[in-house]
């Protein structure tokens, strides 16, 4: 099969996947405005578009250069920080397949997420997904520094998406404030090398059709194009990239925590170009212990549904990556 034919989608129409401006949601009257068109979208759609959202080309730039730097490193380089049980350092092609897939994902991955100091020192007494990131050294020594800056930002826009849509949904918009002091803040460099015929073959893709863990993601996609969502239809439409943008999504736990009032949408990945594709999705979650109660947004007798967000991730984390089905470092 023709590349070109492979995994199609339909151009998108940005009335479906919309771009919505946080100009001026730091006023009264932009934050009502904003907040009423983030929850109508993150109900109807899922997937959407950021602009205006304050975070320097320069600082976007240099989480990139970072990223390619570090995957164009030897194996033996990227081996050293090979990835754990608790979803830190780096993994290598063959280990992530998706739930339902026919096949794993065409992808290496980098993981990282929050550091704090009130960590606690015993490993046995951390939360799930909570645990020291591995940073590479030497020669891979300028990973942190390159990414760090970027990640801290995107956690800061995270907390300020999930105020107004906490308003929108009617709770109070300092609702999410506890439960993100300590995030887990899961984020992920993704290199996805261009589709070859053996992988069209066995009916590989970068990234095989899912919906995200966790509550909201915010990616960042390089100008190549690839990233696809399933629009309420069915039907499969290109998400591109649009300069200047970061592209936001609802996650699982935020669809459960909502009951069912905002939508996870399932997406995929195709890199169709001869040259390598990149991006950097950050999972803006809560805290570990974070209980997840579809109460909490007016669902009913729901008390059965709830569970800590880390259980849940880390849940879904050993039935979608083979490293958690292997002897791994701890």
């Amino acid at each position: 099969m023709d590349i070109d034919h492979y995994a199609p989608a339909q151009k998108t129409d940005f009335n479906e996947i919309p771009i919505i401006s946080l100009s001026g949601l730091d006023t009264a009257e932009g934050f009502e405005r904003i907040a009423h068109i983030l929850v109508e979208t993150a109900h109807r759609v899922g997937f959407f578009y950021l602009s205006d959202h304050g975070i320097s080309t320069d600082v976007m730039d240099q989480a990139f250069a970072a990223s390619r730097r570090f995957f164009d490193l030897p194996t033996g380089v990227k081996g050293q920080v090979t990835v754990n049980k608790h979803q830190r350092g780096w993994m290598q092609s063959g280990l992530a397949k998706l739930e339902g897939a026919a096949t794993h994902d065409a992808k290496e991955v980098f993981f990282w997420g929050w550091e704090g100091a009130n960590m606690p020192s015993d490993p046995d007494k951390r939360p799930p997904l909570v645990h020291p990131n591995q940073w590479p050294k030497n020669e891979a020594a300028f990973l942190k520094e390159g990414i760090w800056p970027y990640y801290q930002q995107v956690i800061s826009l995270g907390r300020r998406v999930l105020s107004a849509l906490a308003h929108g949904l009617g709770q109070s918009k300092t609702f999410f404030d506890q439960a993100y002091e300590t995030p887990l803040g899961r984020g992920q460099l993704v290199y996805y090398p261009p589709m070859s015929a053996q992988d069209i073959a066995q009916k590989r893709l970068g990234a095989a059709a899912h919906t995200d863990f966790g509550v909201l993601t915010i990616l960042m996609q390089d100008m190549q194009g690839g990233l696809q969502v399933r629009n309420p239809t069915g039907d499969w439409i290109e998400a591109p990239p649009v300069q200047g943008t970061l592209v936001c999504n609802i996650g699982d736990l935020l669809e459960r925590w909502t009951g069912g009032r905002l939508t996870s949408t399932v997406h995929r990945v195709i890199n169709r170009n001869p040259t390598n594709r990149y991006s950097i999705p950050i999972f803006c979650d809560p805290a570990s212990e974070t209980p997840i109660d579809p109460r909490d947004f007016g669902a009913s007798d729901s008390a059965k549904d709830v569970i800590s967000a880390g259980h849940y991730i880390m849940g879904r984390n050993t039935k979608n990556f083979r490293h958690y089905k292997s002897k791994i470092t701890t």
